[in-house]
Order: structure tokens, then C-alpha cells, then sequence
């Protein structure tokens, strides 16, 4: 009987993302694009660039696989108010559908924390469609916890869909 086919699992590193990721990253965002997880338009055709001055790239942190880009997400403040600067916010995470379920979702969630901690956050949160369970699923195993929801916030293809708002603690406790 032939051996089970084993493929060795590749390590995740994340890296803040720089201007020439903008390609890849805007392919990414158009091959992973789906309302389970968008409220956004769809995203731009190719040649459109994927950094602005209102999404740069010191906002993103890329998961690579190999020297490949894996996935990213985006940390920024939630708001512009000094009160507020203690919180940083998730305002994407995207994986590729290549790289899903190697941990690169997790890697980013991780680095994140880390990144928002270096920043001098001791808080960070997130919203998520309520009917998006996988990320909902792997975000409380992360540690996040539902601190609010926004019943029928969206109008998604006809459907009303929840604004789940979700956050956790950055202290030593949460890892």
C-alpha cells in the first residue's frame, strides 16, 4: 500500500506591506472577494491601484508563504480622536484561497496584536458580518469577543445583514 501523500506545511511570515505589493495585493482582493465578508464594491478592475492616501500601505501587514503573498490585513485607529488612540481596528483580512487553511489567517491576527501593542493600543476590535461564521469562528478563537451587534445594518444583495462588533483586551492576560 502507497504512503499517504504528505505535504510539508510552509511557515507564514508577515511583514508590513510596501508600494509594490499594491499589484498583488489588488489581484488577491479580486480573486477573494465575496459578500460572506464584504460590504464594499466589488474591487476595481486590474491595472487600479490597490494603495490610496486614505488606505497606504503603513496600514497593512502581508503574510507571505514562501516568498509569496499569502493574505493581508489592515490596522489603523479607529478614529481621529485623541480619546481613541488607545484602540487600533481591523479593517480587513483577506487570505488567499491558495493559502487558506495554513494558518496564514491566524499569523496576521496574531501579528496584528503585536503591531497594535508596538503602536501603544491596549485594545483592538473588529466588525464582521453576522453571517460570515468561519471568521467569526476563528476571531473568537483569537480571543475576540462580540461586544455589540447592529441588527440588519447592511443591505446585502436583498438580504439585511448584522454588524457584529467584536474586541479584546491587549493586556499581558490575552497573550
Amino acid at each position: 500500500m502507497p504512503e499517504p501523500l504528505i505535504r510539508p506545511v510552509q511557515p507564514v511570515t508577515v511583514r508590513p506591506a510596501v508600494p509594490v505589493d499594491g499589484a498583488a495585493l489588488g489581484d488577491l482582493d479580486r480573486r477573494v472577494w465575496s459578500r460572506l465578508h464584504s460590504v464594499q464594491p466589488e474591487p476595481p478592475a486590474p491595472g487600479a491601484p490597490f494603495f490610496d492616501a486614505a488606505h497606504p500601505p503603513e496600514d497593512l501587514l502581508v503574510a507571505e508563504i514562501q516568498a509569496r503573498i499569502a493574505g493581508y490585513i489592515r490596522l489603523v485607529p479607529p478614529t481621529r480622536l485623541p480619546s481613541n488612540d488607545h484602540v487600533r481596528q481591523i479593517q480587513g483580512l483577506a487570505v488567499d484561497t491558495w493559502a487558506r487553511g495554513r494558518g496564514v489567517a491566524r499569523a496576521l491576527l496574531d501579528a496584528a496584536c503585536d503591531e497594535a501593542r508596538r503602536q501603544g493600543a491596549v485594545r483592538i476590535t473588529l466588525r464582521v458580518l453576522g453571517h460570515n461564521t468561519p471568521a467569526r469562528r476563528l476571531y473568537e478563537s483569537a480571543g475576540f469577543a462580540v461586544e455589540g451587534v447592529l441588527p440588519g445594518e447592511f443591505l446585502l444583495d436583498g438580504m439585511f445583514a448584522d454588524d457584529v462588533l467584536m474586541g479584546r483586551s491587549l493586556g499581558p492576560e490575552n497573550g
